[in-house]
């Protein structure tokens, strides 16, 4: 099965550490997770930024005064996926530590999460949309060769 086309914008905020993170996010790897989240071509930019950023983010689109790990914003879901992923640096590294899970694999969730909400999947509609989206992420992950994130809960 083809995977669509994908148009990637990857940016790195600048901010202590960063260097973990560009290793553990190789363009081609972040290409991959995305592509295989999606379900039409798409254009998306996916930014890392530290925790200052994500808060001050989170609190001007989202009215919640924290750092969160991953914010989509989407614009078009068709024809073309066109959507910006906001990761937070701090935040997915902290998780990844509490999890037991590698940086990557971490990374790798949070992409696949967010690449589904930028094609209208939401996980605070209700029990059934949380479960569907959380069983579609499994399932992309899995052919990642990542494990399920949600098997610890």
């Amino acid at each position: 099965m083809a995977l669509p086309d994908l148009s990637l914008s990857l940016q790195f905020g600048r901010f202590d550490g960063v260097a973990r993170h560009r290793a553990a996010l190789p363009r081609h790897r972040v290409a991959r997770c995305i592509r295989h989240a999606l379900a039409l071509p798409g254009e998306l930019t996916v930014r890392i930024v530290d925790a200052d950023e994500g808060q001050r983010l989170n609190r001007e689109f989202r009215g919640k005064d924290y750092a969160t790990n991953v914010l989509t914003f989407d614009y078009s879901q068709s024809p073309m996926v066109m959507a910006d992923l906001v990761l937070c640096a701090p935040v997915v590294a902290r998780e990844a530590r509490e999890l037991r899970v590698t940086l990557t694999d971490h990374y790798a969730h949070l992409l696949v999460h967010g690449t589904l909400h930028a094609q209208g999947w939401d996980h605070e509609t209700g029990e059934a949309d949380a479960e569907a989206m959380e069983a579609r992420e499994i399932e992309i992950l899995a052919g990642l060769g990542v494990r399920n994130p949600y098997r610890q809960r």
